[in-house]
């Protein structure tokens, strides 16, 4: 049952869009079918309309006045140039950095109140008309005591009320789709609106996002090829954050770039470095990369580099499903439809029942296609729309953890292609992934991984002689009860003897394996020689024990 305010909120969505001159969008969503009525009996179907303005303002303006929810929709959608009209497009970019303010006033007393004390004291300078507005918060320049140029970014009053009351419509939706929508089990709307929950009230907290900008400015330390603004702790606080300011180009402004001589192809390749290097080697990636949020320093023109703001959405993968997602992508790269569909199926994305003969023959015909056009013509999203259609064929239920990636992974695609149309995602991102599976998988991560976990193995190994020993002496007991109730006693030596070779020989194959780990610890050379004793004594152990 819906609740009263989100049948209001419901209302208000529906009167919105139709002001607008969008009321084909209402027709075609099935979600409204249960208030389907309410689209002919309002008044706003047949009298209020926008007039004099294109399809793509007037979307752009329903999504500002419907808020922040919307509004990153539209942000989303901006950058898929290859999916959308271009008029669309070109206003949608509109909601970057073009979001209607709120007071400069009521911005310095959030900060006031956020801080205890008055911009004044806080501040050499304080400039109440903001650089930027967005979705969620604004920022405005300022100064601190000692001269250093700052941001200081403020909430937006009461958006975590606009919020909360958009994520309950949204509940509701994934509900209704539930119920009416034949495709909901497999597409699992509520689990997607819990993680798109997660990710957007993340963001209205500022001390959350002043940690992320910390991580990452750590991750990219010396880095050529990204800045990331430093945070002044002392002066952020839930509603307020204070970093560096930065100086730059807007990555949208392609045309400036070009005059300033910026080169072009490499500023794209470094994008998709960038963001390949978050995934996998950091684990840790900026989620919300839309033109807004970056920019370029064009100091040497040569040798571009990215400067990114706002850390509101940032990700993280599971080490599964990283492996699986950097596997798939390189069998991707190498054409090994075959290996795609192994791992869909190892990974637990398609269920079990599924044939893998059938699962590889729909993902050729998916991909296959694809290479025949050139490289730089190769689009991810597409790749993935395609994909999508094949798995739902096979079951595959969707992976809420791997949304927000598959957002990004857009945006980026989306934005090296506004860059550089010839863009080659594959010889850019391939170095990156194999160097990463090679250290995942090959003997230097076993090492790294030994020495992670060196202090829990010790631990451990400091009992392996009294275990073998209580091992031995139980053998060696029931051994002897059984024995002496033979007949034999020849046959009873025997064994005793057996069982103290056994228990000599397992002694001396755990201590040729305890060497040989505690030489790969200690990083002593030659490597191969602690590699060698670890293998040797493991094989001699497991010998004995058979």
């Amino acid at each position: 049952m819906i609740s009263l305010p989100v049948t209001r909120r419901l209302v208000v969505i529906q009167r919105v869009l139709v002001r607008h001159g969008l009321d084909d969008y209402v027709r075609a969503t099935h979600l409204y079918r249960p208030l389907r009525f309410l689209f002919y009996l309002s008044p706003w179907t047949w009298f209020a309309r926008s007039q004099g303005t294109t399809r793509g303002e007037r979307l752009r303006l329903a999504l500002e006045e419907l808020g922040p929810i919307f509004i990153k929709f539209g942000q989303a959608l901006s950058t898929r140039r290859d999916l959308l009209p271009r008029d669309i497009a070109d206003e949608l970019a509109k909601l970057q950095d073009r979001v209607p303010p709120f007071s400069g006033a009521a911005a310095r007393a959030q900060v006031e109140r956020a801080l205890g004390k008055p911009v004044t004291e806080l501040f050499g300078s304080f400039d109440e008309a903001p650089l930027a507005a967005a979705s969620i918060a604004q920022v405005h320049a300022a100064t601190l005591a000692d001269g250093r140029e700052v941001v200081v970014k403020v909430l937006r009053p009461g958006m975590r009320e606009a919020i909360g009351r958009d994520l309950e419509v949204l509940h509701a939706l994934a509900g209704l789709a539930a119920r009416y929508w034949p495709e909901s089990k497999r597409l699992r709307p509520a689990e997607v609106v819990a993680e798109y929950e997660k990710t957007v009230l993340d963001e209205l907290d500022l001390m959350r996002e002043a940690g992320n900008a910390s991580q990452l400015r750590r991750n990219f330390a010396g880095s050529p090829m990204l800045h990331v603004p430093e945070v002044h702790w002392d002066l952020c606080r839930r509603d307020v954050m204070v970093i560096e300011r930065i100086r730059g180009v807007p990555i949208s402004e392609i045309g400036r770039l070009r005059e300033l001589g910026t080169d072009i192809r490499k500023l794209a390749e470094n994008g998709v470095t960038i963001f390949f290097t978050q995934v996998f080697r950091h684990n840790f990636f900026h989620a919300d990369m839309h033109p807004g949020n970056i920019f370029v320093d064009v100091s040497d023109p040569a040798n571009p580099k990215y400067v990114a703001v706002d850390f509101g959405i940032v990700g993280a993968l599971e080490p599964r499903d990283q492996y699986y997602l950097a596997a798939n992508f390189l069998a991707f790269f190498d054409r090994d439809w075959r290996r795609i569909a192994e791992l869909h199926l190892e990974s637990g994305w398609i269920p079990p029942h599924a044939r893998l003969s059938e699962l590889t023959a729909a993902v050729r015909t998916v991909c296959e296609p694809i290479f025949n056009k050139p490289l730089g013509e190769i689009s991810f999203g597409m790749v993935l729309l395609r994909l999508f259609e094949v798995a739902r064929r096979f079951e595959m239920p969707v992976q809420p953890q791997l949304i927000l990636l598959q957002k990004t992974l857009l945006n980026i695609e989306g934005l090296g292609r506004q860059l550089y149309p010839e863009l080659d995602l594959m010889k850019t991102a391939r170095p990156v992934l194999r160097e990463w599976m090679s250290r995942r998988v090959g003997p230097e991560a076993f090492a790294e991984g030994l020495r992670e976990h060196w202090p829990d193995l010790a631990e451990s190994l400091k009992m392996l002689p009294v275990v073998l020993q209580r091992a031995v002496r139980r053998a060696y007991e029931d051994d002897f009860r059984l024995r002496t109730e033979s007949s034999s006693v020849d046959a009873l030596r025997r064994e005793l003897a057996e069982a103290q070779r056994r228990r000599n020989a397992l002694l001396a194959g755990a201590a040729l394996f305890l060497g040989g780990v505690l030489w790969l610890a200690l990083l002593a050379q030659p490597e191969w020689l602690g590699w060698a004793l670890a293998a040797g004594g493991g094989s001699w152990m497991l010998s004995c024990l058979r």
